[in-house]
């Protein structure tokens, strides 16, 4: 495996968890009824995730150029990683707005 790659991928998985970890900790402080500590965290896990995105983006570049990209279980650890913390996103996402509307109903 060419050494970039297997690089990149491992810049990926790591942005990736730091992502994911951010996602649950949001998640977790809007249960707690942090609802702003909530979003900034989510916020912050989307900027990690963007991180992710830029070191595929560069993998997908060097394709395009004409550079093979040899796949490994690492790359599709990688890939597979950032799905799922994408997915997470968007759950934690849904998950703090639910907490927000509780939080506004237990207070009338």
């Amino acid at each position: 495996m060419d050494e970039k790659i297997f690089e990149l991928s491992f810049e990926i998985i790591g942005y990736a968890g730091n992502a994911k970890g951010m996602a649950f900790e949001a998640i977790a402080k809007a249960k707690e009824g942090n609802i702003e500590e909530a979003r900034i965290l989510l916020k912050e896990s989307k900027e990690e995730v963007n991180k992710a995105h830029r070191c595929q983006t560069e993998l997908i570049q060097q394709e395009a150029c004409g550079k093979k990209t040899d796949v490994s279980v690492v790359l599709i650890h990688a890939q597979d990683h950032l799905m799922n913390t994408m997915n997470y996103q968007m759950l934690a996402d849904e998950i703090i707005d639910i907490h927000e509307r509780f939080k506004k109903l237990e207070s009338r």
